[in-house]
């Protein structure tokens, strides 16, 4: 493949007629050329001439590969008639585009689509409704499961990607309606977040310029309920070549997971995985306070041609399954030929002598269990909750330097001794507790850190847990996927606190049916005691 080895044409403007008789409206890009061409196919709620240009190459580039590119406005968004509504009529729609795209002139037929978060949402709800002309699937940073893998995180509402989101697709509504005072409220409240109201995660500005939002919706339903089981894709019968993309810092990685390992267990087709150190966006080297290096930058545009080149086009080589995954520290990849698996972990204790919160030479990660156990008790002040820094939720995300936040009386911190070997990690990490508390509700954060020689911490990956049983009994933390190598001379870290505000709702300390609902003042101080013991550790998989 040469980039840019073709000359594109001026953009074309096309639109189909879905079956009930709704406009959609598309860009077309053609090469110059006598083709036939494959189409590759973009479906985007935030008017098409964007493009997904925050993460790939301008839709001309992929053109000039020798492919008609669609960058299609979905229902109720950009010049696409109808109304807009989250996910509703993306299996049906999808559909016709893709039989539409394999129709177009020029066209030979075959069609793939690729795309990341929104956009790769709607390849899988395309792929449900099984359209034939779709041949292969390029689905990046997806939350495949919304629920678990988009607005909550083990039963904690992703206030500020959520919240930030429903307020920009509620001001491009407005904006579409020309009600430029919606818009203009709407638009401030994105630059300002609004989270100073009675109610942080239902805002004034939402509630009257907004009252059709998906927003109010998720608040409604804060379990795990008939509403979010209708919205996740159904791919039980799909089988199609997959190239997943995630992020380390990505919100919706547990998302790329999922899909990921579900349908490489059934496929009789490649599945590709690549998972870089970035954000949702960009996906740069240079994420949060850390200087990836070169390996970093981004490769996708080059692997999705490559990709679609085999599948589409017959041309190159692919081997069965890959996972790649980006390995923090040593800042190369690392191939393994399926998701890697817990085979051989490394267990590490919690000890102290119950001042973990208040030094940080206190708290201690060891390798045997602690013989004599203790506590150590961490208050949750609802005024003054512990804040976000970094990580895959907040914005902006990515890894930051935490040390003056690790010095917060209210943040119970951990560290092993300085390595004397490297020391490397690949998977899914898990915090185990035993916690008990004054309140019938309460949150856990755990964040797991490099400690470099000159004391900067630097963030790794991090999990978030909200309990509605409070009496002493275990509490497992799954943090957020991760690949990663300590290098011998550094240390871990595990930072532990009952918040992580505004990345996610701050837990009031009582059980409702509307957790997410309780006004600020009456939300309670909460007490923490976490136990020291057998059943207290990091358990990390070894790669």
């Amino acid at each position: 493949m040469t980039a840019n080895c073709l000359p594109v044409k001026p953009k074309q403007v096309q639109s189909l007629l879905t079956r009930d008789g709704i406009c959609l409206e598309a860009d077309v890009y053609y090469p110059h050329g006598e083709g036939p061409w494959p189409v590759l196919l973009m479906r985007q709620p935030y008017g098409r001439g964007i493009a997904s240009t925050v993460v790939y190459a301008h839709p001309t580039w992929y053109a000039a590969q020798g492919y008609i590119v669609v960058i299609q406005d979905v229902r109720g968004r950009g010049t696409s008639g109808g109304e807009f509504q989250l996910f509703a009529h993306e299996v049906n729609d999808g559909y016709d585009s893709i039989q539409w795209a394999s129709e177009l002139p020029g066209s030979d037929g075959q069609v793939g689509m690729y795309g990341f978060s929104y956009q790769g949402m709607t390849q899988l709800y395309a792929a449900q409704a099984k359209p034939p002309a779709l041949k292969v699937l390029a689905p990046a940073m997806v939350g495949y499961d919304p629920y678990q893998d988009w607005a909550y995180e083990n039963g904690a509402l992703r206030l500020q990607a959520g919240l930030g989101w429903a307020i920009q697709l509620a001001a491009e509504t407005a904006r579409l309606k020309g009600d430029a005072t919606a818009f203009d409220a709407l638009r401030a409240a994105s630059r300002n977040l609004p989270l100073n109201g009675p109610m942080v995660a239902d805002p004034e500005v939402l509630k009257h310029y907004a009252p059709d939002s998906f927003w109010h919706d998720w608040l409604a339903h804060p379990q795990d309920d008939r509403y979010w089981r209708s919205l996740k894709p159904d791919l039980t019968d799909v089988d199609l070549p997959m190239l997943h993309v995630g992020g380390w810092f990505d919100p919706y990685l547990t998302g790329d997971v999922r899909l990921f390992k579900e349908i490489a267990g059934h496929s009789q087709y490649p599945q590709h995985f690549w998972v870089g150190p970035w954000t949702h966006l960009p996906w740069s080297h240079k994420v949060g306070d850390r200087d990836f290096g070169p390996e970093a930058m981004n490769p996708i545009d080059r692997l999705q041609v490559q990709w679609f080149d085999y599948f589409l086009k017959g041309q190159g080589r692919l081997g069965k399954n890959s996972v790649n995954l980006f390995e923090m520290g040593s800042n190369g990849w690392q191939r393994f030929e399926d998701w890697p698996a817990a085979t051989e972990v490394q267990k590490y204790y919690l000890q102290s002598t119950g001042l973990a919160g208040m030094r940080a030479d206190d708290g201690r990660l060891g390798i045997a269990a602690p013989t004599a156990p203790g506590n150590d008790v961490l208050v949750h002040d609802p005024w003054r909750p512990a804040p976000t820094l970094g990580g895959h939720v907040s914005w902006p995300g990515g890894s930051c330097d935490r040390t003056a936040l690790d010095g917060r009386s209210d943040i119970l911190t951990y560290t092993t001794p300085m390595l004397e070997s490297d020391l490397t990690v690949a998977g899914e990490v898990t915090v185990r507790l035993q916690i008990q508390t004054d309140a019938p509700s309460y949150d856990i954060c755990a964040v797991l850190s490099v400690v470099q020689p000159d004391g900067g911490v630097f963030n790794l990956t991090q999990g978030y847990r909200r309990m509605l049983e409070p009496w002493d009994r275990p509490v497992v933390v799954p943090l957020q996927p991760t690949c990663f190598r300590l290098k011998a001379g550094q240390a871990m870290r595990l930072s532990l606190s009952g918040a992580c505000f505004p990345a996610y709702t701050v837990n009031s300390g009582t059980v409702t049916d509307a957790p997410n609902l309780v006004p600020t003042i009456d939300h309670q101080v909460i007490t923490l005691a976490i136990h020291q013991g057998t059943e207290t550790l990091v358990v990390l998989p070894l790669s």
